[in-house]
């Protein structure tokens, strides 16, 4: 599913237009963007958890060289996902609206 047929499934089943379901999904999107970027996490019982994790910097290998390079440390954005999700995809629960 792409971002477009999101948007159609979300005007679907919140009887909206595809533009406000549009607008409601970049606002989302957008907030917990700035929210993780400011050092915050963002957490939807059920579904997951969006927040900031440091990754040390470490020493990588150029794959087409075999040369050795230093990777800078930096922070990267990471996902976990919630109890309810991983029943769902695990085949042992039900979706849940909420």
């Amino acid at each position: 599913m792409n971002k477009s047929e999101l948007i159609e499934a979300l005007a679907s089943k919140a009887d909206l237009s595809k533009v406000a379901a549009g607008r409601a999904v970049d606002a989302l999107l957008e907030e917990i963007v700035t929210a993780v970027a400011n050092g915050d996490s963002v957490t939807l019982v059920g579904f997951g958890s969006f927040k900031a994790a440091p990754r040390a910097a470490r020493e990588g290998k150029n794959p087409k060289t075999g040369a050795k390079l230093s990777i800078a440390a930096t922070t990267v954005p990471k996902f976990s996902a919630g109890a309810v999700f991983k029943q769902t995809v695990a085949g042992k629960g039900e979706a849940t609206n909420g």
